[in-house]
């Protein structure tokens, strides 16, 4: 019995978008990796098209959707081939926190936008000194009367160039505890005092934006502050389970990508005068590739069912994270072996999918810290 099942609905929404990346994506993507950026036109038409921030409300324009759409999403973008369209980071990041803390003011002014793919998110935590250890910020943010100053630089931010609406995680200096002292605030593209630094070069995921940033006594409303003030860290804290949740999604679906991938190669190509496919060294390593994907697809799905059902599984999903995205890069190297010289040139796409995936394993909070706050969780 499968685990998750799609409604009539959701099964629509996934042949419309599996033609919208057809058409719309998968021509384009060469092109969009030597740009390294992802035209802000295709978000819109994305956007226009209903493919973006479906767990919204319908009041904003959304479709009121479960993450099962969000799976969906994950699913047809991971056939491209490319990870600059970064929807998932967008809808199942960034969007949930001014969703879910935003004032009924900033709800109405950015949600209707972010639908329509015209207001294209990021989030700013990491830090050139800071990156998984988030109490160790040094971006400030001082509340003055009606006003908010920041200052400070983040880094390492997808969607860096592209963004329009940045969530911004900053510390007020003069609270002495690091994690009561940390605020999450929204600040608009063109806000004064806010700067893009370099565009990064980077081993993978070429066609994504991703920036340095900077804030010089960049002040905002203090009405742009999400939720309380303070409440910053158990904000990110709740957060963080869909975000590493949506990590392992794009980590198995990437997975799935590669197998099909190189198990039709193998049918279709000979070595030694015979079809791949029917070397028994080659059996073997497709059929452990084939074992492994299976058991993070089942181990991810179940996460999915318990997640819609808004269980705690913050364990589960730190586990799911470093599991699921070290068998992903696993799964490439693998796949690269098998191919041998085929696979050391820039037009095989597994080169592609192997570089785009070795990052997984340290975004998202690195595999490290999840294994850590396992640990930590089983009492050891």
């Amino acid at each position: 019995m499968e685990i998750l099942t799609y409604t009539p609905e959701q099964e629509d929404f996934r042949r419309r978008l599996r033609i919208f990346c057809e058409t719309e994506v998968v021509p384009y993507v060469d092109q969009w990796e030597a740009d390294r950026i992802v035209p802000k036109s295709v978000w819109r038409k994305m956007g226009a098209a209903g493919f973006l921030c479906p767990s919204v409300d319908p009041v904003y324009g959304g479709l009121g959707g479960d993450f099962r759409y969000s799976v969906i999403v994950a699913e047809a973008l991971a056939r491209t081939a490319h990870t600059g369209l970064a929807a998932g980071l967008h809808s199942d990041v960034v969007v949930p926190y001014i969703d879910t803390y935003g004032s009924d003011a900033l709800k109405r002014r950015y949600l209707p936008r972010c639908v329509s793919g015209e207001c294209i998110t990021a989030i700013g935590m990491t830090e050139p000194d800071a990156g998984s250890d988030l109490a160790g910020m040094r971006t400030t943010a001082v509340e003055e009367g009606d006003s908010v100053i920041v200052d400070g630089a983040k880094t390492f931010i997808s969607n860096g160039i592209n963004c329009d609406l940045l969530v911004i995680a900053a510390r007020d200096p003069a609270v002495e505890n690091k994690y009561e002292a940390m605020s999450l605030y929204v600040i608009e593209d063109g806000t004064p005092g806010f700067t893009r630094g370099r565009r990064l070069d980077k081993l993978g995921w070429h066609s994504q934006d991703t920036a340095e940033l900077f804030f010089s006594n960049c002040r905002i409303p203090v009405g742009h502050r999400l939720g309380e003030k303070g409440m910053g860290f158990l904000m990110l804290m709740e957060k963080l389970q869909q975000e590493r949740l949506t990590c392992a999604v794009g980590a198995v679906c990437g997975a799935e990508a590669i197998l099909a991938w190189i198990v039709d190669y193998c049918r279709k190509n000979n070595r030694g005068g015979r079809p791949m496919a029917k070397s028994q060294a080659v059996q073997f390593e497709l059929v452990e590739m084939a074992a492994d994907v299976k058991v993070g697809r089942t181990f991810v799905d179940k996460l999915v069912a318990d997640h819609i059902e808004k269980k705690n599984i913050v364990v589960e999903t730190a586990m799911a994270k470093f599991w699921t995205t070290d068998m992903a890069s696993r799964t490439a190297d693998r796949a690269l072996s098998i191919l041998g010289d085929g696979g050391t040139t820039e037009s095989c796409p597994i080169v592609r999918a192997w570089r785009d995936l070795r990052v997984m394993s340290i975004f998202a909070g690195t595999n490290e810290i999840m294994k850590g706050i396992a640990a930590k969780f089983m009492g050891l």
